[in-house]
């Protein structure tokens, strides 16, 4: 079986022979993957493919059924529950649905999680959700709360949020499957962003769209298998 190298660069994810399984059932199989730091990565695939059952594997969300996934120098077949918490803090993720918090504004989202993994200088706190926030354009909107955010500007405030702790590696899981089109191509804009400030980006879509709009490699989850595939009007 081939192994599919996402860039030449030195690998920050690596999957040996890995069998991925929901409810016990396998959806994956035999996976063999190499992702280098700083690659742009897409999962594609139908519902029920596989795709979001690998990304929520890769951090520990779902565990891995056999073979090995090495992730930002964490093996997770040796990764005790206890430890999961190290490994989230080298991650960010983002999902479909925000999981914001509603009872507290822009600032109090991201101080929460700042405070949470350790931050404890209220002025260093409050430096780096500055950054976030004008990475992701929200600079504006300390003060709301998310029931107040167009969905886009929702979901502005979840990559922020997933940026805070300068994560190695960026999962994102449909995070423009709820969204309109046009709010879609900002969203795309701010990963691509994120990516070529060096932060390796694996997205499972559903969106072929996006993917000829903004190239990446791009792997499909299709019967059990994971293989790499060029999609017309894509370079590679």
């Amino acid at each position: 079986m081939l192994t599919f190298i996402a860039n030449m660069s030195s690998p920050t994810i690596k999957i040996e022979n890995a069998t991925i399984s929901q409810h016990k059932k396998v959806v994956l199989k035999q996976v063999l993957l190499e992702i280098s730091e700083g690659a742009f990565v897409y999962f594609i695939g139908r519902t029920g493919s596989g795709k979001s059952s690998l990304i929520r594997t890769l951090y520990a969300a779902m565990p891995l059924t056999a073979g090995e996934i090495h992730i930002c120098d964490t093996a997770l077949s040796k990764l005790k529950k206890r430890h999961i918490h190290k490994l989230r803090r080298k991650l960010g993720i983002v999902f479909q649905d925000f999981k914001l918090l509603p009872d507290r504004n822009v600032h109090q989202n991201l101080a929460f999680v700042l405070r949470a993994t350790g931050w404890r200088n209220k002025a260093d706190r409050n430096a780096r959700i500055d950054e976030v926030l004008a990475l992701v354009g929200l600079e504006d909107k300390e003060k709301r709360f998310p029931q107040t955010l167009s969905g886009g500007e929702q979901q502005r405030l979840s990559i922020a949020r997933a940026l805070l702790n300068n994560p190695k590696v960026l999962l994102a899981d449909e995070p423009t499957g709820n969204l309109d089109p046009i709010t879609r191509w900002e969203i795309m804009e701010v990963l691509r962003n994120v990516n070529k400030q060096g932060t390796t980006v694996l997205m499972a879509t559903h969106d072929f769209s996006i993917i000829q709009k903004y190239p990446g490699k791009t792997f499909k989850c299709e019967e059990g298998k994971v293989t790499e595939v060029i999609l017309k009007n894509q370079n590679s």
